[in-house]
């Protein structure tokens, strides 16, 4: 059984910064692609960023320049630097991850940006 784990969101003032955690445990032989996707009330859900196992990474458009995608395959675990937010980067934001060649989501941690 493979758990998925996040933390570090929260409430943060415009222009602020968050750094969120997500890690796998449990039977993991591999893991290959791990990122993360939001979701804002009333809308749907978008790919934030993703990053391979060798590094190789894919951020969206809207967070770019602002936020850094990284992993510590050591641990399991990958990080989201958030930087410079808005209060339109409000949203649930979710991990997952490509373990043993299928994909694990975790619960979702909110982030609010808000003065």
């Amino acid at each position: 059984q493979v758990r998925i784990v996040e933390s570090g969101g929260g409430l943060v003032q415009p222009g602020g910064s968050l750094r969120l955690s997500c890690a796998a445990s449990g039977n993991i032989f591999s893991i290959y692609h791990m990122g993360w996707y939001r979701q804002a009330a009333g809308k749907q859900r978008e790919l934030v960023a993703i990053i391979s196992s060798g590094g190789s990474t894919n951020v969206a458009d809207s967070v770019k320049g602002r936020f850094t995608i990284s992993r510590d395959n050591a641990k399991n675990t990958v990080y989201l630097q958030m930087n410079s937010l808005r209060p339109e980067d409000t949203a649930v934001y979710s991990c997952y991850a490509e373990v043993n060649d299928s994909w694990y989501w975790g619960q979702g941690t909110q982030v609010t940006v808000s003065s």
